[in-house]
């Protein structure tokens, strides 16, 4: 009786081993696969990044979704980043859904299979491909200081001894920190010094000019992507954009080394849609469409 016991118990924690990876039934020995076997794949991205990836306030769940419970569909997001992603699970021939963790949770890697894929708009730099694996880029973005209108400032000399914000573990955080080696990125995409300020951390660089538009002032200005302080600036913020571009990022989908299947196969059929929605003018369209210009083509060729 004794050893028909610990059979069952083995066999009962052999099923909930397979079930906490994914098992759940699936023969899947790849990520892509899996993804294809469940008709979905989960996208870790920003809700609150305009207009990158922002919540549709409008948008109503449909009622075929394939999505869990705790994850939004493409009718609850909208956004740059959410088309592109909605186009990479029509390419797989599954339905997109969307997690929204924080942001240093996502570059943190190790995300214990809880999504897929990063399609956030994540710079490539050496830092992350230490946990990270990522697509071809799919758009360029250039790195700007944003300030509030009434500050005075006019130089980034201007700048030394004042205090800007960022989000937390951003390429922003670190140009601003002088991480050179976190920042990672080419000498030809890097195109100004960070001034000497005190750097006041937030999650998001977006949080940063929905402070100062809340009235804020332990900082006098931000850094973050031109496209978030275009948008910024077209609400209504009282910022500016200071001076020219400081830096330039490539942007990809992320995938994580972590992952219990293996996602080569996955980041493979994820180039091939992007290398795809290049050729034939879809990203382009869907930047033009978001930015007002077409930010798809690398400014270092």
């Amino acid at each position: 009786m004794k050893k028909l016991y610990n059979v069952l118990v083995v066999a009962m924690v052999a099923a909930l081993v397979l079930t906490a990876c994914g098992g759940g039934g699936s023969t899947a020995d790849n990520l892509l696969d899996a993804i294809k076997e469940r008709g979905y794949i989960m996208v870790s991205t920003d809700p609150n990044y305009e207009p990158q990836s922002f919540l549709n306030t409008d948008g109503k769940r449909p009622s075929d979704t394939k999505c869990p419970s705790d994850a939004l569909t493409t009718a609850e997001m909208q956004g740059f980043d959410v088309d592109v992603a909605t186009e990479v699970g029509k390419g797989l021939g599954v339905e997109t859904c969307f997690a929204t963790p924080d942001w240093d949770i996502i570059v943190a890697g190790s995300w214990a299979d809880k999504w897929d894929v990063s399609i956030g708009s994540m710079t490539i730099n050496n830092t992350r491909l230490q946990v990270l694996d990522f697509s071809v880029p799919y758009y360029y973005t250039p790195a700007v200081i944003a300030v509030r209108a009434d500050a005075g400032i006019t130089s980034m000399a201007d700048l030394d001894g004042q205090s800007l914000c960022v989000g937390s573990a951003t390429t922003y955080d670190f140009w601003l920190s002088g991480d050179m080696e976190g920042l990672g990125l080419p000498e030809a995409s890097i195109y100004a010094q960070a001034p000497k300020v005190t750097i006041v951390p937030l999650p998001t660089d977006q949080e940063c000019a929905q402070a100062i538009a809340a009235g804020r002032e332990d900082f006098v200005g931000y850094v973050t992507s031109q496209t978030v302080v275009n948008a910024n600036i077209a609400a209504g913020f009282p910022v500016v954009q200071l001076g020219s571009p400081v830096y330039s990022e490539n942007l990809a989908a992320a995938f994580d080394k972590t992952s219990t299947l293996p996602t080569d196969t996955l980041r493979a059929e994820v180039d091939n849609i992007i290398n795809a929605m290049h050729r034939d003018g879809r990203l382009s369209a869907m930047s033009i469409k978001w930015f007002g210009e077409d930010l798809t083509q690398d400014p270092t060729k």
